[in-house]
């Protein structure tokens, strides 16, 4: 190897902050501890998440559509919050120390969420199994736990997807294509965790306790942080590149002031520094793209520009400031049609869940149940099924007809995941109709368990397993690949708004559809006895409006531009 070749070209720099060794760091020397660091986050999240509906509804003593809106509300802030992790990692402090702070916030809510369900004063007044009437003071420790918690993880998701594929260096071909199965990989470790999680702690939940069953996860965060700071001297470390706001702003205002000014045909004209680098902190430059061409402006030099001295960042940007705001104009009509894949991702947290509860939750002939939350664990195999399948067969075959490193371009494969979306909700569609047929066939209309078993429940989850490693993966990778180098935690947590948004749009959908449905005394679509509902109705709703979703998806992809850096990092 040359002597040139020992660094890496993409501006990362050690843990002593000198250039990047590729000898000594980063690749997937470093990357076992990220993936670790993960395995152990996701176990703690989805252990006090993926049976928290049923909490709400049975310790809190919420109604269903109630106990529905505040697990869809909950789960929306965790991806809300990841805007706030992915400011501060981009702008200040970068991705390795925001993992830090956050990290203590998050182990301080899992820490007060087991002790609020454990500890006499501060736990649910019950008075019988079922049977609870919690003070608003518990309510309040209870509910403080989980906004603690949605802060502290929302600090960690954009950054830890983002900084294993930091690891590797984007001028390099062969390390560039190991940052693809990386991004498989990783989706594979969140979900052995969330595997363990929806199994083991759900039962230690529903026959133990929930003190035992919320303390666990506590410690698998705790496991998490220290898993995540032996690795410390493997990592590669991108600088953080100043606020990102002010340099999206900065164009806008120099358009604007500039809205009567001509872009010159000659686009090599444009305000651009003569230096190899940009000049954005860890930043690359952006080639010169034809569309938004508005906002060209700011980068169209004029006589004011130089009447002082200095050029005044709020009157002219480089052409790779103005390429930053259009990746990121360019990445929202994508982002927009993953929300309603993320409202349909939500139900198997929340109605799935309630769907479950009515069916037979006894495995074969035997004694043992089976709680209706844990057949999220067959998502998860789905997912720890298709991550192989896809990054050593199929990858590795549709390359050699496309020619493309991927096998297929990160669009495709999340129009691909879109389309199998769709035939999940079918799938539940006429699993709950044919539940309410048998129900009205054999008048079960009281039963708290009808006598069709809830493995029917399977394929739903199986499909919705299939549909994330095609989306949300391919949603991790495309973020972070037509993200400007300075903005990557930021475009992670922006594809992460998705999940937020898509259980807004749920908890919304749940909300308008309760409030029509019940009018003139009716029961409702979604009453707390499903078998006098209408789920299914809900379910078709759902499909059709996902069959609209990818029609548009579909449209904005044939659009879309890909992003093309220019230059390397030293």
């Amino acid at each position: 190897m040359a002597e040139d070749d020992i660094y890496t070209k993409d501006g990362t720099v050690d843990c002593k902050g000198n250039p990047a060794n590729k000898r000594k760091t980063g690749t997937w020397r470093a990357c076992p501890f990220i993936i670790g660091n993960e395995f152990c986050e996701r176990l703690a999240y989805y252990g006090m998440s993926t049976n928290l509906i049923l909490y709400f509804k049975h310790k809190l003593n919420e109604h269903s559509s109630v106990a529905t809106t505040n697990n869809q509300n909950w789960s929306g802030t965790c991806y809300i919050t990841p805007l706030i992790g992915a400011f501060l990692a981009d702008s200040y402090l970068g991705r390795f120390w925001t993992i830090f702070w956050f990290s203590i916030i998050y182990i301080s809510g899992m820490s007060l969420l087991a002790l609020s369900a454990s500890v006499h004063g501060i736990k649910p007044t019950c008075y019988a199994d079922g049977n609870c009437n919690p003070t608003k003071t518990e309510s309040a420790v209870y509910f403080l736990a989980l906004y603690l918690i949605a802060l502290g993880t929302g600090g960690i998701k954009p950054c830890v997807s983002s900084y294993g594929a930091d690891q590797f260096d984007d001028t390099d071909e062969v390390e560039k294509k190991q940052k693809s199965s990386f991004f498989n990989w990783f989706y594979f470790s969140i979900n052995v965790g969330a595997l363990i999680a929806g199994s083991v702690l759900v039962w230690v939940q529903d026959n133990v306790s929930w003190g035992w069953g919320f303390g666990i996860p506590a410690i698998a965060m705790a496991i998490a942080v220290a898993c995540f700071f032996l690795g410390t001297p493997l990592y590669r470390n991108q600088k953080p590149g100043g606020s990102p706001l002010t340099r999206m702003c900065q164009v806008l205002v120099a358009s604007l002031r500039k809205y009567r000014v001509a872009v010159p045909t000659n686009k090599s004209l444009l305000y651009e520094t003569a230096d190899a680098e940009s000049t954005i902190k860890g930043s690359r430059k952006i080639e010169h793209t034809k569309d938004f061409s508005f906002f060209d402006k700011a980068a169209v030099e004029t006589q004011l520009d130089h009447k002082k001295g200095s050029v005044n960042p709020w009157r002219l940007c480089t052409v790779t400031q103005v390429e930053e705001l259009k990746a990121i104009i360019r990445l929202l009509p994508i982002w927009a049609t993953g929300i309603m894949f993320a409202a349909v991702y939500s139900q198997m947290g929340s109605l799935f869940v309630l769907q479950g509860e009515r069916m037979d939750t006894h495995v074969g002939k035997s004694n043992f149940k089976i709680p209706p939350a844990s057949l999220s664990i067959f998502d998860t195999l789905s997912v720890i099924f298709w991550v192989p399948v896809y990054d050593q067969i199929i990858v590795p075959v549709a390359r050699k007809f496309t020619g493309h490193r991927s096998g297929i371009t990160q669009l495709q494969r999340m129009g691909i995941g879109l389309i199998i979306s769709i035939f999940a909700m079918v799938a539940a569609a006429i699993l709950e109709l044919l539940r309410l047929r048998e129900v009205r066939r054999h008048n079960y209309y009281d039963l708290k368990e009808m006598p069709m078993s809830i493995f029917w429940q399977v394929p739903q989850y199986f499909l919705i397993g299939c549909a994330e490693v095609f989306t949300f993966i391919g949603q991790l990778e495309f973020f972070y690949e037509q993200a400007p180098d300075a903005m990557r935690s930021f475009c992670s947590a922006l594809q992460l708004t998705t999940v937020a948004l898509g259980n807004y749009l749920s908890s919304l959908l749940v909300t308008i559809v309760t409030s029509v449905s019940t009018k003139n005394g009716k029961v409702g679509w979604i009453p707390d006895n499903l078998n006098y509902g209408h789920l299914h109705y809900f379910f078709w709703l759902l499909t059709v409006l996902s069959v609209v979703n990818l029609v548009v998806y579909v449209l904005i992809a044939k659009w879309y531009t890909y992003k093309t850096p220019v230059g390397t990092l030293r």
